[in-house]
Formats: C-alpha cells, sequence, structure tokens
C-alpha cells in the first residue's frame, strides 16, 4: 500500500529568533522550529477544516503575533493538506506558558469561533518533551 500526501508547512518564529521565518511568502525551503534543550512542551493540534473559511486568515495572522508576546513561547510548525487536514505544533519553554496560551481572552474567543464556523473537527494534544535534536545541513 502507498500513501501520498501533500503538504504546505510553513514556520513561526518567535520574536526574539533571528531565523528567517519560513512562510510560503518568506522563502521557497520550510524549515522546522530548531530543537530546545529538553524539558519543554509540545501542543499538538489536528484540524479538519470546514467549507466556511471568512475571516480564518485574519484570526490566524492574529493568534500568530499574539502568541509571540507569551512568555515561554518558542516557536510553531504548521503543515496543511489541500483537503483541508492541518497538523499545527507550538512549542512552549514550559507549563505554565502553554497555560498562559490557553487562557488568552483573544485565543479563547478564537476558539470557540473555530468550534461555530472553520474546524469540523480537532484534536489537541499536549506532550511533555524530555528528548530533542536536529539536523540541518
Amino acid at each position: 500500500m502507498r500513501i501520498e500526501i501533500e503538504v504546505e508547512a510553513r514556520r513561526r518564529v518567535p520574536p526574539d529568533d533571528s531565523a528567517t521565518s519560513s512562510h510560503p511568502a518568506a522563502t521557497a525551503v520550510p524549515v522546522p522550529v530548531g530543537a530546545f534543550e529538553p524539558p519543554y512542551y509540545a501542543a499538538v493540534f489536528t484540524t479538519v477544516r470546514t467549507r466556511d473559511q471568512d475571516g480564518y486568515r485574519e484570526t490566524d495572522a492574529r493568534l500568530a503575533e499574539l502568541v509571540r508576546d507569551i512568555p515561554g513561547y518558542l516557536g510553531m510548525d504548521h503543515a496543511q493538506t489541500p483537503g483541508g487536514l492541518g497538523i499545527t505544533v507550538s512549542y512552549f519553554r514550559d507549563a505554565d506558558a502553554l497555560t498562559r496560551w490557553r487562557s488568552d481572552a483573544e485565543h479563547r474567543a478564537a476558539q470557540r469561533r473555530g468550534r461555530a464556523e472553520w474546524y469540523e473537527s480537532y484534536t489537541l494534544h499536549v506532550a511533555k518533551v524530555e528528548r530533542s535534536h536536529g539536523f540541518s545541513r
């Protein structure tokens, strides 16, 4: 059996990261968020979107700006299939940073709108990262 998935990947970086964003508009070659010194936390948000995406891009861009102000936010990786399956992994230094993001008022409002309009379904998995390494040519 052979399974192929086509995705668009982009990287969102915190404001103090000196690397260039790999958002498709910025570069043709996406770069994953680098490995951090463990422990830290990863929030894995997997979604299937509805056809109604009115206002989604603007809200997504606003949340990408907003999360950068959360102390302990480390970065974000995202991949999206043309069919609407999305996987976003957000990285946080500690559980307190993740809690601050989860309880942010604008983020909570976007979550409510997402359930009402943009997502057919989603899952959220939060994990404590105990090992991390990377490779870059």
